[in-house]
């Protein structure tokens, strides 16, 4: 912004102005005010930005610091959990062989669950009574009975059912014909029991997720003439999986952990097998912690892969991608820098 000064020339050229009731009128001869002079804009660069200080903050840090500390030395100096005796079993033969069978249950029961609880979500949404009854009742009847009691029915499947016989109806005709007891082995009944147990509750989950698009995007599409399997797939799918996928991943996790109570079929997997090998050395802590530490691991790989999903079916929903890990960390190791001096506050 310039100043300006009235000059007699200029005062001469202004028309005159009309004078108010009551009041006497201008002479050209008089000098209208001029404005101030602004003053320069201030030299800001010898000021130095500082963050915003948050005491109650600080101290929860230090508490929490504190506590982490002495829970973490703890661990390092109690002889009594043998750590060398975790480190001497936690790569043994034995423990990663039973790692593998408890990653085979899970993925066997994982994918027998999540395909069958898709069937049934898809059977409950059926405008058909029949068809929606029948998946409401495997839903009631698997979520009602514990998953002891079912794994225990599965694997003494023979004592009701002495054969399996797959045969052509009313023709005396068999094509597989097996005694039940030799097909059950503990695998098929602990995939059986683990599989139909997660999809009774899968079934629901993918439900709610599917239920929570809102119509009025299904009918706008079906208006639009876009065929039926893109609205399924382009419209519901991507917004019911950001519904879907965290519970089941919870899901998820908990099934690796619930593997450890197929141990009742004396079946070997990762639980199991730390049980025999403590029951022959009596080192049972230090072999439980190799146990903790490896199911630790495993839910620990779940947990990256759950992030990286969700963040990948965010896209649409948030403006801005959530950070990943290393993005996050570089941030907050910008913050710790010093704030060069004058930067704008």
């Amino acid at each position: 912004m310039t100043s300006s000064v009235v000059s007699p020339e200029t005062t001469r050229r202004m028309p005159e102005a009309t004078p108010a009731a009551g009041h006497a009128p201008a002479t050209g001869d008089r000098e209208m005010p001029c404005p101030p002079r602004q003053a320069p804009p201030e030299d800001l660069s010898h000021l130095r930005v500082v963050p915003a200080r948050h005491p109650g903050r600080v101290v929860l840090a230090i508490g929490v610091a504190l506590v982490v500390t002495a829970v973490l030395y703890s661990f390092v100096t109690n002889p009594r959990w043998e750590w060398g005796v975790v480190a001497q079993w936690f790569f043994a033969e034995s423990i990663l062989r039973g790692l593998v069978e408890t990653l085979k249950l899970t993925v066997l029961a994982g994918t027998v669950g999540f395909g069958l609880g898709l069937t049934l979500a898809l059977m409950r949404l059926s405008k058909s009574a029949l068809i929606s009854s029948v998946s409401w009742t495997f839903s009631w009847i698997f979520r009602s009975t514990p998953l002891l009691v079912q794994l225990l029915l599965w694997y003494n499947l023979g004592y009701l059912y002495e054969q399996v016989r797959l045969g052509i109806p009313f023709t005396g005709q068999a094509l597989f014909e097996a005694r039940t007891s030799d097909l059950m082995t503990p695998l098929l009944a602990a995939v059986l029991g683990l599989g139909l147990h997660q999809a009774a509750y899968a079934a629901e989950m993918i439900r709610g997720g599917i239920l929570s698009v809102d119509q009025g995007q299904l009918e706008a599409a079906s208006a639009l003439g876009i065929p039926a399997r893109d609205r399924s797939l382009r419209i519901v799918l991507p917004q019911a999986m950001r519904a879907i996928l965290p519970p089941a991943f919870n899901e998820i996790i908990g099934l690796v952990k619930g593997t450890s109570i197929v141990y009742v079929l004396a079946h070997a997997e990762l639980f199991f097998t730390i049980q025999l090998i403590y029951g022959r050395t009596q080192q049972v802590l230090p072999m439980l912690l190799v146990a903790t530490l490896w199911y630790v691991v495993i839910t620990s790989a779940l947990s990256i892969g759950q992030y990286y999903i969700e963040r990948h079916y965010s896209k649409g929903a948030v403006r801005t991608l959530p950070p990943t890990p290393l993005q996050a960390l570089r941030a907050r190791l910008d913050r710790l820098r010093p704030a060069p001096r004058g930067a704008a506050a």
